[in-house]
């Protein structure tokens, strides 16, 4: 799977020093800059320190299953045009060399959402999707319970409130309150059109 970030950093260099820190104990795969520059710092075969403890679907170990793409951000602002373009070809470029189905790029906040609030409610998936690089709902009818279906599509066992937040930061980021219907149906459209194993076993 593809796991993504933001640095939460005053700039990408100083990003880039702290993931090159051998003290901090903390990489990925690659950064990507504001203005679009792309950093590998881990070949994407081996395994990179940027998810931590978490999970998505069977998956327990994600480090050791996902490549990890850290974005430019504070994480309180939109994400720039050059940036997200330079995302798209380095998106484009694993799914293929690695057969990654869109499903499987995720962010850190969707394996983690005890820990974790990135890429945050400010990154723009349906831009992803519509060119085939994440998933988005399309509006179908679909009935379940919602931590049932959320554990179908690839969520972890987590806190119910901090859940509901992960994925309104992803799906629904203008919704706020208690879990309502609107939640309910878009949960269950996720899980039943991209259950977490495909049918596969993929887990």
């Amino acid at each position: 799977m593809v796991v993504l970030h933001y640095t939460a950093m005053q700039s990408a260099e100083e990003a880039l020093e702290r993931l090159c820190s051998p003290e901090h104990e903390v990489s990925a795969h690659y950064l990507i800059g504001a203005g679009g520059t792309v950093w590998q710092l881990v070949r994407e075969a081996d395994r990179a320190w940027h998810a931590g403890q978490g999970a998505w679907g069977r998956v327990r170990d994600v480090n050791s299953r996902s490549i990890g793409i850290e974005l430019d951000n504070r994480g309180r602002g939109s994400f720039a045009v050059a940036q997200m373009e330079a995302l798209e070809r380095l998106l484009a470029g694993i799914l293929a060399r690695w057969n990654i189905p869109p499903e499987r790029v995720i962010g850190h906040q969707d394996m983690a959402p005890e820990r974790k609030q990135d890429p945050g409610r400010h990154f723009p998936w349906p831009r992803l999707a519509r060119k085939g690089l994440a998933v988005w709902p399309e509006g179908r009818a679909a009935k379940g319970r919602f931590l049932d279906c959320a554990r179908a599509f690839g969520y972890p066992d987590s806190d119910p409130g901090l859940l509901l937040a992960a994925f309104r930061a992803r799906f629904r980021p203008m919704a706020a309150g208690r879990l309502c219907e609107e939640d309910r149906r878009v949960m269950a459209e996720l899980a039943a059109r991209f259950p977490v194993d495909g049918g596969t076993g993929r887990g």
